[in-house]
């Protein structure tokens, strides 16, 4: 094994003809498009798919991550400063790969990324900025990684360098969860050969959400019961191109490709911001030298999340897009009751107040991660791990209830729409529909186009599925919040909590107050 062997064609695999041409700079969407036709294994409704950017499954999803592509290069783009970003090494990218040396830098991180995160409404949990978290802790601290370190800084440089849209893996599949991955070796991630260039490894992980969209995948290992030493074949952290031989991904039903032939005007969400998950199958994939970061050591295939302040930066993107969504959420709650002529009664009013109340809240957490943040390796800092442990807990409990107070107060309003578009389009309906649908100060068109839209949001399929994923991709729902308490334990909080009731304690005796 030499991991500081020169990078070979592992990493070359994601460099593209017109690479030799273009400038250092972030990709263009029309050359991201141009990227996705690599020959990827991807497959639905047991079919490969010949060109994912062409596919009626994934096209406006790939066209709208393009969209972001473009906006770092509009020079007309009233955003474009606060997107982009200059690197040491003369490429332009985006502000989201940029390491931080101060608060003020983190700030310019969430101003960037809140950019991308608009212009989706906060539904789209994977965009190419999300995996700035990972790249900055490779860049950052490329030293945890030994002796893989210098994989490390390439992976960093080549990320931030073509702004590549990279996403990770770890969850083994769901066949018993009881065991641990040496007891199920042909079902979980695991070394079946190993070579002088690099190893080969097979198996399957779960839940590659936009894993199709992507130019590669992290694969890790994320797991209730932490690796041992007897599942060492299994303690592996490297990246692998999505276009590698032997990688198969399998799509989940396509929520795009059901509105297929239906106007925006009915799926406004489901019909371009669907992510996508898939499930990754390693059919004997080579993986380099070059691409690996931990090989066949447990303690570090189990911390390295935590200890590379992986999590804190990667759940900054997270928290910055989340309250972006309940600030949109919260608006369509507004429109809602204004629409209903119920904003004036007064439990409509303390639902509407309670999920400002939580918009609020998270984007004070994005706040505060940046303005009390962490020191991290080489002068460098990362989001607070309090304010982002905390942020990362409480989201899977907020968005339910937010969903909730949402169905409560449009009620029945979600089931009393038309059929399509088409229902509005009819000379027959129209006439019907205009006097029966209209709402408070509203025509029917304008009305039924909201409520669409928020039905779309919580109610579709991939409204339920957007749930789903805020409840469960932070993590197991049980870690995220004993992951609190266990940081509570390592850094002086715990005795502090305790501490301070201990004041409240020393202050009075059976015989009276201490001090009077």
């Amino acid at each position: 094994m030499d991991p500081h062997a020169e990078p070979a064609a592992a990493v070359g695999q994601l460099r593209w003809e017109f690479d030799q041409l273009r400038e250092l700079m972030a990709l263009t969407g029309a050359e991201y498009l141009e990227s996705l036709r690599d020959g990827r294994a991807v497959y639905i409704r047991g079919e490969r798919v010949s060109s994912l950017p062409d596919h009626p499954a994934f096209s406006r999803a790939a066209e709208f991550v393009a969209s972001l592509y473009d906006t770092l290069h509009d020079e007309a783009n009233p955003h474009r400063k606060t997107l982009v970003w200059e690197t040491d090494r003369g490429a332009v990218s985006h502000r989201a790969f940029k390491v931080a040396r101060t608060r003020r830098h983190l700030q310019e991180r969430v101003d960037a990324m809140g950019v991308w995160a608009r212009m989706h409404f906060g539904f789209m949990g994977r965009t190419p900025d999300y995996k700035s978290g990972l790249a900055i802790s490779l860049g950052a601290n490329p030293s945890f990684f030994e002796p893989f370190g210098d994989v490390a800084t390439r992976w960093y440089e080549r990320l931030c360098d073509d702004v590549l849209f990279m996403n990770h893996v770890g969850v083994n599949p769901m066949v018993d969860r009881s065991k641990q991955p040496h007891e199920l070796p042909d079902v979980n991630v695991r070394v079946v050969k190993e070579r002088d260039d690099g190893f080969v490894v097979r198996g399957a992980k779960m839940v590659g959400t936009a894993a199709v969209f992507t130019h590669c995948n992290l694969v890790f290992s994320f797991s209730p019961i932490p690796l041992t030493e007897a599942d060492s074949e299994h303690a592996l952290v490297f990246v692998v191109p999505t276009g590698a031989e032997g990688l198969k991904l399998l799509s989940r039903p396509s929520y795009e490709l059901a509105t297929k032939g239906r106007s925006p005007f009915d799926y406004p969400l489901s019909s371009r911001f669907d992510e996508n998950d898939a499930t990754l199958v390693f059919d004997d994939v080579f993986i380099p030298w070059e691409n690996t970061l931990v090989y066949r050591n447990a303690e570090r295939a189990n911390r390295f999340f935590t200890l590379a302040q992986v999590t804190q930066n990667l759940m900054l993107h997270g928290g910055v897009r989340f309250a972006t969504k309940l600030k949109f959420l919260a608006g369509l709650l507004i429109r809602i009751a204004q629409q209903n002529g119920t904003i004036g009664l007064r439990g409509v009013r303390v639902r509407v107040g309670e999920v400002i109340a939580w918009h609020q809240a998270f984007a004070a957490l994005v706040r505060d991660a940046c303005a009390h943040p962490d020191p991290g390796p080489n002068g460098t800092v990362a989001p607070s791990h309090r304010a982002i442990f905390a942020l990362r807990a409480l989201a899977p409990m907020v968005y339910p209830k937010i969903r909730m107070l949402i169905e409560e107060v449009g009620g029945g309003g979600f089931i009393q729409l038309p059929s399509g578009s088409e229902d509005l389009l009819s000379a027959e309906l129209r006439p019907f529909i205009d006097r029966f649908y209209r709402g408070t100060g509203v025509d029917a068109e304008e009305r039924i186009k909201l409520w669409k839209l928020a039905w779309d949001a919580i109610g579709s399929e991939f409204g339920a599925r957007q749930e789903l994923f805020e409840r469960h991709y932070a993590g197991n729902v049980d870690n995220v919040r004993l992951d609190n308490l266990f940081l509570a334990e390592n850094n002086g909080d715990l005795e502090e909590y305790s501490g301070f009731v201990q004041e409240c304690l020393d202050g009075y005796t059976l015989e009276g107050f201490a001090h009077g």
